[in-house]
């Protein structure tokens, strides 16, 4: 969940490597440090602290060095307190060192190689370092085999060793590093983000391969010592996409910018009116062969899940199943080579969703991912890959990611309702042109967000909010809660409001603040009697519901409209609503929207 970056070549290293952080940042922002080698002395120098890239940048100021070789790291704590001492590049002897992942068996080899003495923090990345430096005589590459092989667990590791001073090395196991080839040197990353300002193309580093970087040339051989070619990518965001364009935070950037990639998500896969996946190499026999899907994701994208699950359930009426990736291998799921699984994730490295989609694939079940990143690890063990058109999602809390990926899984279900026969060709384009017409939709709420500002200060004081709608408006409600609560750290709760009855109506009292949400017709008056039961114990009631049915209110509430779609198609405009709540209350309140405490945007760690 760390943000790794590494630099040599002819350019200045040190604000190469903080502008580059300040991109990783949302993979760990609890500490940050820098190790270089000085160009006068040959050493490696190491400049770190708690807090942010803004504040390691002062303090680089300070004490200036020059060097055209480095590497950095922006850390999420995982093992050892938020300290100076546990933050990235550690050092010892000749070896500097940083790393993403978690070494399981630490302990052990801190034992077992007597370690102790060596040790000034309370990392299991020290001791790797402490490790490679008593293998290391001379030959470093020799030094990163032996080691590795010992190691448990997920990694990336990206050395610098003394006698060295213009090389990198790197190795990873599941964790990713990125690398290319850019003016005047050569790059590695953890993540896209940190080289889209450098490069259009790149490679994923293979696994249990080591990279060899100096500021010419890049080598990669395996653990026998064979040389691997790299397989090239191309990065197709826009530079101008990492940057907040003049806005405060990424996030409303990225809530700004779904219209337009939700159109660009789509547009490629629309085919005469119809849905298309031939340029994906998806075969329509994938779609007609599977007798049951089962989706695996976590946090946002398994709300996309669960959205995908109405849909199948009410269109095509198969057997579908939702997992939380981080529980599926622990539940025994029944898989065979029958099912479909779908993994949905934004980065495609969420180590839960990878793990279980490695079970699924060795159960014998078709593996199709949804995702945002090209050549990420989910990506290399799918069967068959959809990526959306978002680009670079920079705030830990997901917005765009959300709608492309929900844009990906509705094109999807119309293939296969027309497949299938559920939906003939007829029905099939007008649920396509429906589709089409989401982005207009979502303009209007865009249009309309000073009115959620206001609606947001009404819940701007709450220690706990409640969340409450039935049918698809539960599902969406799960979402917009999440939002709340990653970003605004006020306890939200959603709840399907058919159940409030069944206990949680206990916690309503005198102005208790309840958002709820009615965009579902056929169950209008379900949940409108629900909302009077809360409104009848003093609940203070932000009502969120379709225009046209809006109509049909007679209690007063404070309420905004959302555009009309059919009711299956309402999730955007109202997801979009609920995104612009969340942030305006964070923001409000004064907090880094972009990052939230104690959440990193990309989890490499079970």
């Amino acid at each position: 969940m760390c943000g790794i970056v590494g630099y040599t070549g002819a350019k200045s290293a040190i604000e190469l490597l903080l502008d580059s952080l300040e991109m990783l940042e949302h993979r760990g922002y609890d500490s940050v440090g820098i190790g270089c080698v000085e160009d006068n002395k040959g050493m490696v120098g190491i400049q770190k602290c708690v807090g942010r890239v803004h504040d390691l940048r002062k303090e680089c100021e300070k004490q200036p060095m020059h060097s055209t070789c480095g590497i950095g790291h922006t850390r999420w704590a995982t093992h050892g307190g938020v300290y100076t001492k546990n933050a990235h590049p550690h050092q010892c002897g000749k070896v500097t060192l940083v790393h993403n992942g978690i070494v399981e068996n630490y302990r052990e080899l801190t034992e077992d190689y007597e370690l102790q003495g060596k040790l000034r923090s309370e990392t299991d990345t020290e001791v790797v370092a402490a490790l490679l430096d008593r293998y290391y005589q001379g030959d470093a590459e020799e030094a990163i085999k032996r080691v590795v092989q010992k190691l448990k667990g997920t990694f990336a590791l990206v050395m610098m060793f003394e006698e060295e001073p213009g090389t990198i090395y790197a190795i990873r196991n599941v964790s990713p590093i990125v690398a290319a080839e850019c003016e005047r040197g050569m790059m590695l990353a953890s993540d896209l983000t940190a080289l889209g300002n450098f490069t259009k193309k790149y490679f994923v580093v293979p696994e249990y391969c080591v990279l060899k970087m100096t500021k010419d040339k890049m080598v990669i051989t395996n653990l026998d010592g064979e040389g691997v070619e790299p397989q090239m990518q191309v990065l197709d965001w826009k530079v101008s996409g990492l940057g907040k364009e003049g806005y405060p935070f990424y996030m409303e950037k990225e809530i700004m910018e779904q219209p337009n990639v939700f159109a660009e998500t789509i547009k490629r896969r629309i085919f005469k009116g119809m849905p298309d996946f031939s340029a994906d190499g998806l075969s329509d026999d994938v779609l007609m062969s599977c007798k049951r899907i089962c989706i695996v994701a976590c946090g946002t994208a398994m709300h996309v899940g669960l959205i995908t699950q109405a849909l199948v359930k009410s269109i095509l009426h198969m057997h579908i199943d939702v997992e939380l990736a981080s529980e599926f291998m622990y539940s025994d799921p029944v898989l065979d080579k029958d099912t479909l699984v779908i993994a949905v994730s934004q980065s495609g490295e969420t180590v839960d969703t990878l793990e279980a989609f490695k079970y699924a694939k060795k159960c014998g079940a078709t593996c199709l991912s949804v995702l945002n990143v090209r050549g990420s690890s989910i990506s290399r063990v799918s069967d068959y890959v959809l990526y959306t058109e978002a680009g670079p999602e920079i705030a830990v809390a997901s917005t765009k990611a959300y709608t492309t990926q929900l844009a990906v899984m509705y094109l999807m279900v119309a293939k296969m309702a027309f497949l299938r026969g559920a939906l003939s060709e007829e029905e099939t384009k007008a649920y396509i042109q429906e589709l089409q017409n989401v982005p207009s939709k979502m303009e209007e709420i865009l249009d309309r967000k000073k009115e959620i500002h206001v609606i947001a200060k009404e819940v701007l004081e709450s220690k706990d909010l409640f969340m409450i709608g039935r049918g698809m408006d539960y599902s969406i409600l799960l979402e917009g809660s999440l939002k709340l609560k990653e970003v605004s750290y006020i306890h939200s709760e959603a709840y399907a409001s058919g159940e409030l009855k069944h206990g949680p109506i206990a916690l309503i009292t005198e102005h208790t603040p309840v958002v709820a949400l009615v965009t579902q017709g056929r169950i209008m008056s379900k949940e409108l009697s629900n909302i009077k039961e809360v409104k009848a114990r003093g609940a203070n009631v932000v009502l969120f519901i379709k225009e046209k049915l809006a109509t049909q209110l007679k209690e007063d509430y404070n309420v905004v409209t959302l555009p009309d779609l059919e009711d299956k198609f309402m999730v955007f405009p109202a997801i979009v609503a609920l995104q612009l709540l969340a942030y305006y209350v964070s923001s409000d309140k004064g907090f880094d929207v972009d990052k939230p405490r104690n959440l990193a945007k990309v989890v490499t760690v079970e």
